[in-house]
Parts: C-alpha cells; sequence; structure tokens
C-alpha cells in the first residue's frame, strides 16, 4: 500500500486508552515507529496535501477528546470528498498527523466502518467506501452532510424524509395516547411559546426538537421510532432550506398547539392534517417539499 506521507517525525504515543474491543487491534495494521526526538509538529508533505490542511486545522480543538474528536475529522473528510472513494487509509500515518495513539487511530476507524465509511480487509488494508454504502441515516453522517458540500441535498433530503415519516406518526400517535407524553409534549408548546416571546431561538429549537422526538416514539411503531434520531438530526442542521416548524413564529407554534389537541381528542386525521401544514415549506423554498395536492 502506498503511503500518504514520506516523512514522519514523531512516534505514536503508546496504546493505552483501552477503547478497542478484544481482537480489534488486529484488524487495522500498524507498524511501529521508533521513537525519535521531537523537533517540530509531525507534518505529511505535499504527497497527502488533503490530510495535512485539515490535520492544521483540527490541531487547536480537541473537546471532544481524541478519539471523538478523530471520528468528527476523518468522518468530515470523507464525506466532504476530501478523502474519495477507495482511498488508502495508513493508520499509523494518522497517528502521527493527528498526534494520538495506535489504540485511538483504530477505535476510531472501527466507529467509521460501523457507519460503512470505510473497510478493513486482511492483506488490502483500510480504504474508503463509495457514497451508496454510507449509513446515511447515521446522526453523524447526517450532520456532516448538512455542513459540508452536499449540504443542499441533505437538507432537501431531511425534509422530504420528514414529509413521509411525521405525518403518519402523528396520526398514529392519536390512538396510543399516554397522559404523561400528552402533558409533555404540552409542556414543549408552552416553553416554545415562552421562548419565542423572549426571542430564545435556542430554547425553541430544543424544545422542538423534543415535540417532534416525542411524538414519533408514541406513535406504537418501533420501526418509526427508530427513526426519530433522524428528525432530530433535521431538526439540528440549521440554513439552507426550512419548514415551517424551524422558525419560530405564531403560525408554527399554533400548528404545533393544534397537534396536541387533536392528540388529545384521539383524531389523528386532524393530527396528521395539523404536522402537514407545520411542514409546510416557506414560499422562498418551495421546491424542497411539494405542498399537499387537492384531490
Amino acid at each position: 500500500m502506498s503511503t500518504l506521507a514520506h516523512t514522519m517525525m514523531t512516534a505514536a504515543r503508546s496504546a493505552d486508552s483501552g477503547l478497542a474491543g478484544p481482537g480489534e487491534l488486529d484488524r487495522y495494521p500498524y507498524a511501529e515507529a521508533p521513537a525519535v526526538g521531537r523537533v517540530g509538529a509531525p507534518m505529511w508533505d505535499g504527497s497527502d496535501p488533503e490530510l495535512g490542511r485539515v490535520g492544521r486545522r483540527a490541531a487547536g480543538s480537541r473537546g471532544r477528546g481524541l478519539h471523538g474528536q478523530l471520528v468528527q475529522q476523518l468522518g468530515q473528510m470523507i464525506v466532504s470528498g476530501d478523502l474519495g472513494a477507495d482511498r488508502p487509509l495508513v493508520p499509523e500515518e494518522i497517528g502521527q498527523r493527528f498526534e494520538v495513539s495506535r489504540t485511538v487511530v483504530r477505535e476510531s476507524l472501527r466507529v467509521l466502518e460501523a457507519k460503512g465509511l470505510v473497510s478493513a480487509r486482511p492483506n488490502v488494508g483500510t480504504r474508503v467506501r463509495p457514497v451508496s454504502d454510507w449509513n446515511l441515516l447515521d446522526p453523524d453522517i447526517i450532520e456532516w452532510r448538512a455542513f459540508g458540500p452536499q449540504r443542499d441535498d441533505q437538507r432537501r433530503e431531511l425534509s422530504e424524509l420528514r414529509w413521509t415519516i411525521e405525518p403518519l406518526a402523528a396520526r398514529l400517535a392519536a390512538g396510543h395516547g399516554r397522559d404523561d407524553i400528552q402533558q409533555r409534549l404540552g409542556d414543549m408548546v408552552e416553553i416554545m411559546g415562552h421562548a419565542m416571546n423572549q426571542g430564545d431561538a435556542i430554547t425553541f429549537s430544543r424544545a422542538d426538537a423534543e415535540f417532534h422526538s416525542l411524538l414519533i416514539q408514541v406513535a406504537g411503531n418501533r420501526m418509526l421510532e427508530h427513526l426519530s434520531g433522524i428528525v432530530s438530526a433535521a431538526l439540528q442542521v440549521s440554513g439552507g432550506p426550512v419548514t415551517g416548524c424551524d422558525r419560530p413564529n405564531e403560525s408554527s407554534l399554533a400548528h404545533h398547539g393544534r397537534i396536541v389537541d387533536a392528540l388529545a381528542t384521539g383524531d389523528g386525521m386532524a393530527a396528521e392534517a395539523a404536522m402537514r401544514q407545520l411542514l409546510i415549506v416557506h414560499p422562498e423554498v418551495e421546491r424542497v417539499v411539494p405542498a399537499p395536492r387537492e384531490h
């Protein structure tokens, strides 16, 4: 396998994080590099400009922890296209560039493999997989796509998916009334109203996300419930095409309230209709989700 760089100036740190499970370390070949004195920041030279560029951006922020940030950085690079399909990834060079242990590198690659972004095979090594193999419903991949070059496509696809999922969930939820969930949904509407009056978009957004997640969970369909994370991710990606519940306003708040009222009376059709009205896009982004057809 060709390497991504010709010069490595530091050794990998000792494998002391203990993140990988039994047998996982052997899946990602990692040649032990001899220790050398540090004379400066480790470098990947011109043979790998993409990894070097992103690595420099990552150097100053490790608030997510070494493992979490490496997953984030490599995931963003793959989803953005900086690391194209079938691109080989050499664990030892990743460890050198990001100054992390081989265990952190291997665990990060294992996480990315679970998301369908990379594959590791004996005698082949670790390579980037094509988009068709990615788990596009994974919340991390949704986020990476939403803030990368594919942002417009991702937000359009999320809007279309919500248009399919949430009206059905609202109708089903009307037949599975639970007093505690009903109360919680009403609380979220109240919080959203207060936040809107205070101009607090962050609190509005959080209450909105919980409202929609609760609604899907109470629908009584476990397959729909499994998709609640997708809806939450859709609500958390800002900018680009937006639907009616993405902006704090009186109309959005009123539709949320109508959904709660319909659920309280067990009126599934009314709950579904209110959700469709809530998800209708604003005029300036009408291309995202079609309005309901007239029959």
